[in-house]
């Protein structure tokens, strides 16, 4: 279970007035009901407290994962996502979710999962663009010609209640 939220100061404060409580006698359930949290967690904090004193109560950084990618090369990705997917020799400029991981893998030796790299992307404050499909031999100077003249001929209408 995570921890709540709040900032380190309020976090200590919870810490602290759970083992006042414990020091007039409270139980270690009816400590944890009225500070709002597990018994086990006043245990420990009361076991902190008899190892290192007042300073074992202190909230510690919690950093999470460290990045796989350090700065220069996260600066080096943008550049190589810049160039276009053809400089890295596939046939097309579409950069896709697999693409992106294979030049990763290729140029830094490091390993992403393709469901990953949408949060990579995301964190550059890039988005998804999806290319328009459309066929090759589409001629728009015809389909502006044939719309406005048989366009209203086969438009939907309303059936039922409405007169034809």
């Amino acid at each position: 279970m995570p921890r709540p939220k709040g900032s380190a100061d309020l976090l200590e404060d919870r810490r602290k007035r759970a083992l006042a409580l414990l020091d007039h006698g409270y139980s270690l359930h009816e400590v944890g009901r009225r500070v709002g949290c597990a018994a086990v967690s006043v245990m420990r904090w009361r076991d902190a407290r008899r190892r290192g004193g007042a300073q074992a109560l202190k909230v510690r950084f919690s950093p999470g994962r460290p990045r796989k990618l350090d700065a220069a090369q996260r600066k080096r990705r943008v550049g190589l996502l810049l160039s276009g997917a053809r400089a890295h020799g596939w046939r097309t400029n579409l950069w896709t979710t697999a693409r992106i991981a294979e030049l990763i893998r290729r140029e830094f030796a490091i390993q992403y999962h393709r469901d990953h790299i949408g949060g990579l992307l995301y964190s550059l404050g890039w988005s998804v663009q999806k290319p328009e499909r459309r066929a090759l031999q589409r001629e728009e100077e015809a389909i502006a010609r044939w719309k406005p003249k048989h366009g209203p001929r086969i438009k939907k209408t309303l059936r039922g209640w409405a007169p034809t």
